[in-house]
This record gives C-alpha cells, sequence and structure tokens, in this order.
C-alpha cells in the first residue's frame, strides 16, 4: 500500500541516500545542487518550521520517494518553492509524482501561498514535462535565492 505522509527523524538516512542516488543516476553536478544542500542528511528538522513541510512517499515500510514546500527564500512571503522532489526507479511511472504535486499544493494553498516556484535541469526531461503537465510554465530568469546555481529550468504556476 502507498502512503503520503509528513518526513520523521528515522526516515532521514533513507531519504538523503534516495536523493543523493537518484541526482547521482541523473549525472547532475553535485555544486549548485541539492546534493550539496546542509540539511540532506536531517529533512525532519530542516522542514520544522511554519509553513513548510516535507512529505514522504512509503511503500510496505519503505521510503519509495518524497517532496517538499517552503517558503521561496528571498521572495515574498505569498511565494513557495517545490522542493526536492525525487522518487527511486521503482516508484517512477505509477502517478506518484502528479499525486505528490497535488498532496504538496494542497499544503501550499492551505498555508496562504499563491505562487509556487520550481527549479530544475535540462537533464531532468521527465520531471518537467510533469511539471508542465499539472500546470507549471516556464520562466526566462529563477526567482529568490535557493542558491542552486546549477539549476537553469525554471518554472512557477500560480496557486
Amino acid at each position: 500500500m502507498i502512503v503520503i505522509r509528513e518526513v520523521i527523524a528515522k526516515d532521514n538516512p533513507s531519504l538523503a541516500d534516495l536523493i543523493r542516488k537518484t541526482l547521482m543516476e541523473l549525472g547532475v553536478p553535485k555544486v549548485g545542487t541539492a546534493f550539496e544542500d546542509p540539511e540532506l542528511d536531517n529533512m525532519s528538522a530542516a522542514y520544522d518550521y511554519p509553513r513548510a513541510a516535507y512529505f514522504v512517499v512509503e511503500e510496505e515500510g519503505v521510503v519509495i520517494g518524497g517532496a517538499g514546500i517552503a517558503p521561496l527564500a528571498g521572495e515574498d512571503e505569498r511565494f513557495c518553492e517545490l522542493q526536492k522532489m525525487y522518487f527511486l526507479p521503482q516508484a517512477r511511472g505509477k502517478g506518484l509524482g502528479k499525486k505528490m504535486i497535488k498532496y504538496c499544493l494542497s499544503f501550499a494553498k492551505a498555508n496562504k501561498f499563491n505562487l509556487c516556484y520550481i527549479e530544475t535541469l535540462p537533464a531532468m526531461e521527465a520531471a518537467q514535462k510533469l511539471y508542465v503537465k499539472t500546470g507549471f510554465t516556464y520562466l526566462d530568469a529563477p526567482m529568490g535565492n535557493t542558491g542552486h546555481t546549477s539549476c537553469n529550468v525554471w518554472l512557477k504556476k500560480e496557486l
């Protein structure tokens, strides 16, 4: 059975491993991406503040994916960012990405955000297709101050 729930401390090691493995699988740079984010090893604490949450997708007790919503650093308080959405290979192609985006955007709306921002990499073509399919549109320049200097594909969605 598939369950989407908020991250807890015991998820931290497997979640960090899942995200790093996915990034390496895609051949993305380690510098200027989520790979080097200091909070990656303690996601439950990193999202433990108002208007932020990280959700995991769990199957039979195993974390197979996740995504988070948080205020977009350096931007209007009404803007949030969909962050660190990654899935293990066995979780892909099952509609979980679409379900996770819907879940995260519901949280965003409940927390009074009216715009959601995403940044990604050109190599993440499947993710970009999903974002566009769920109503995101491309931007010509980045928003906020995420620190992900290697991410040069930007999208937004009005909520």
